[in-house]
């Protein structure tokens, strides 16, 4: 397969990924443990040709020892592994949590990266352990080791990715790539990759800096969406929506789309086309959508443009799942809110989008450093890289903000409210 593939499988798997529990995380780091376990002569066997085929190059005496993966280095990334199961997973973890107002809560929660590119030096290794901190971390991640451990890398890979499906993990996080061109590549994929991580001489991490568009760790329009799920109140969607779009539109944190669930369309449609006429805004809708209200139909650019007018692109979607494939497709990682009175489908929308700023309940409108009681801000970031020295566990996470409201929006806090910005002693329930 090509680069491109590749990547965007593994793009695919670390979405879900993301939502992986605990306990199929660490079933699948025992897995891969008994398959190293089990097939240890193979990957010894495989390692010997590489030796062989390095000796006969020449490779001096520091990589050959480097490059060596015996029983010893078996047992070694095994206990590696073993340890790494006994560790706190570290997504899914509560931040901070701070009441804004009565009834909106707002919740900092540890989560994945998405997908890493990392590329390392011989060292078969580094391999098993870049990949299984990547699985603990919920990361996808593309690996690229040096050319001199083809045949180890290769077993290895494929240990790791059997014993990770057999476990219900989900397929194609884990993609190894073999050639140079493949990193050039690489460097392109920007639409895929969030980050990438070069083990190597200053020279060849300048190199990749120079030399790519994704965020490297090495030695910003806002499309926002509101979704109105099938278990939305309707006056309640409409407050939200509304003000998502109109409080203030020439700013990254307003709505740009609306995606309606196609059982309550009928039904909300005509009340959101009363609460936006009362702002002028022009509304392109999918075809469904202009059956129902009979706005200017929607091109596909509509989905992908970023407004700052009193512009609102409309869809009626089959489902949640639809709503979310749409924002991870055209949505800018920036703040996506849902509308529902079903707590089990805003967990799994706020889980599975992949955005710095999962709203329920809420406007859009609050995704801003002064409402969140950070003090202020330089902007929003929708970039994924942070970590410094070190990448364990930690270095391989990021974070988003949950906010749970009941039907609130900013509007009200122009003049009649005050935040109260209270810490609060509690986990976000997820």
């Amino acid at each position: 397969m090509d680069i491109r593939t590749l990547s965007q499988a593994a793009k695919q798997a670390s979405i879900k990924l993301a939502a992986v529990t605990t306990e199929q995380k660490n079933s699948a780091l025992a897995a891969i443990a008994a398959a190293l376990r089990e097939r240890a002569q193979e990957i010894i066997a495989a390692n010997v040709k590489d030796l062989e085929v390095a000796g006969e190059n020449d490779l001096a005496a520091p990589l050959l020892k480097r490059l060596k993966f015996d029983q010893g280095k078996i047992d070694g990334v095994i206990a590696g592994i073993e340890s790494l199961i006994q560790l706190p997973d570290p997504v899914g973890h509560t931040m901070t949590a701070t009441e804004l107002d009565q009834g909106l809560e707002l919740f900092k929660v540890s989560c994945p990266i998405g997908v890493i590119g990392v590329i390392f030096e011989s060292r078969p290794d580094a391999l098993v352990q870049i990949s299984t901190l990547c699985l603990k971390s919920g990361n996808g991640v593309l690996l690229k080791g040096g050319s001199e451990a083809q045949n180890t890398n290769r077993i290895l890979a494929d240990v790791i990715t059997a014993a990770t499906e057999s476990a219900d993990i989900p397929a194609g996080w884990l993609q190894l790539l073999e050639t140079r061109a493949e990193v050039g590549e690489m460097l392109k994929m920007d639409e895929f990759i969030d980050l990438i991580i070069p083990r190597g001489s200053n020279e060849f991490v300048k190199y990749i800096m120079d030399n790519s568009n994704i965020p490297v760790l090495g030695h910003a329009d806002g499309i926002c969406h509101v979704y109105i799920d099938a278990e939305a109140d309707i006056d309640m969607a409409v407050r939200v929506a509304v003000d998502s779009k109109t409080q203030y539109v020439a700013v990254c944190n307003a709505a740009e789309t609306l995606l309606v669930h196609e059982s309550i369309a009928a039904a909300f449609l005509p009340a959101l086309k009363s609460g936006l006429e009362q702002h002028s805004v022009d509304v392109r809708g999918c075809s469904k959508t202009v059956d129902i209200i009979g706005c200017r139909p929607a091109e596909e650019q509509d989905w992908k443009t970023e407004y700052l007018d009193y512009i609102l692109s409309v869809k009626v979607v089959d489902d949640i799942d639809a709503a979310i494939d749409h924002i991870n497709r055209y949505g800018s990682g920036h703040t996506d809110v849902i509308v529902t009175g079903n707590r089990d489908h805003a967990v799994h929308f706020m889980n599975l989008v992949d955005s710095g700023n999962v709203f329920w309940n809420c406007s859009t409108r609050f995704s801003d450093g002064f409402r969140y009681g950070l003090g202020a801000e330089v902007g929003i970031s929708t970039n994924k890289i942070h970590a410094r020295g070190p990448v364990g566990l930690e270095g391989l996470l990021i974070y988003k903000w949950k906010l749970i409201g009941q039907g609130h929006i900013v509007a009200d806090y122009s003049c009649e409210k005050t935040f109260t910005h209270t810490a609060l002693d509690k986990k976000c329930g997820h």
